[in-house]
């Protein structure tokens, strides 16, 4: 089992949608189309009730095959990184189970084999985490109540980027925003390894508008396949061909 790559939406929001179409349908078409989506939704330090308009967070991530939490602005960091890496260890461990189907049979999962097999498999997964090659395509609710945020949120994505560059396998990542005045959404930084010119980038960024993020992550998903063809041309390899486990 060689390691392949996954893709993954990491979305960041603190309200409810409200223009367009069904954001967790759109998350169920992207989870079909091998992008897991997973979501962040940030309270103020101040609030002591989850607001209703963060419900649907669990519900898009649950249909985008990915990991949902809601957190306070302070914890947003550890946050991020957390649920980036438990949405690979879950896909991972999904290809897996599908794997151990095929061989022992269906019904059969990590969990049901004898506790020598069980570590060893999981210990496959752990190493296929750390040498897989991974696109996060962020994803930044920029709305008016996200403003004061915002901050928090480069902060949060600076550091995520250094935690899995700690990774052998390589990363890609690139950042849009929503709502945009001309689109859907906003591209604020193109495919790149490293988020090095978040700073000079998230102290430009306006808010205000409407929260269309049924829209937003459709628009999201086309950018998958503008990601920059050097890699795979210089290797040999067919840039349009998608790797596997």
């Amino acid at each position: 089992m060689k390691a392949g790559r996954l893709k993954q939406i990491l979305l960041l929001t603190d309200g409810c949608s409200n223009h367009g179409e069904d954001p967790i349908a759109v998350a169920a078409l992207a989870r079909n189309q091998g992008v897991t989506v997973n979501v962040i939704g940030v309270l103020d330090d101040r609030q002591n009730e989850k607001p209703q308009g963060l419900e649907e967070v669990e519900s898009i991530a649950e249909a985008g095959g990915g990991v949902s939490q809601i957190v306070y602005q302070k914890s947003l960091s550890q946050t991020v990184q957390m649920v980036t890496r438990q949405a690979m260890t879950q896909t991972i461990q999904g290809v897996v189970n599908k794997e151990l189907q095929e061989i022992l049979g269906e019904g059969k999962s990590i969990e049901e084999l004898p506790p020598a097999t069980r570590s060893e498999v999981v210990e496959v997964v752990e190493d296929l985490g750390e040498a897989c090659e991974l696109e996060v395509l962020v994803l930044v609710d920029t709305s008016a109540s996200m403003h004061h945020k915002l901050p928090t949120v480069k902060e949060a994505l600076y550091d995520l980027s250094l935690s899995l560059n700690a990774r052998t396998g390589s990363n890609q990542f690139s950042i849009y925003t929503f709502p945009d005045v001309k689109n859907t959404i906003r591209r604020v930084i193109k495919w790149t390894p490293e988020l090095g010119e978040i700073n000079g980038v998230f102290s430009k960024l306006s808010s205000g508008g409407y929260t269309p993020t049924g829209p937003a992550l459709k628009e999201a998903l086309y950018a998958f396949t503008e990601k920059p063809l050097f890699r795979g041309i210089q290797d040999g390899e067919d840039p349009y061909e998608e790797t596997g486990f």
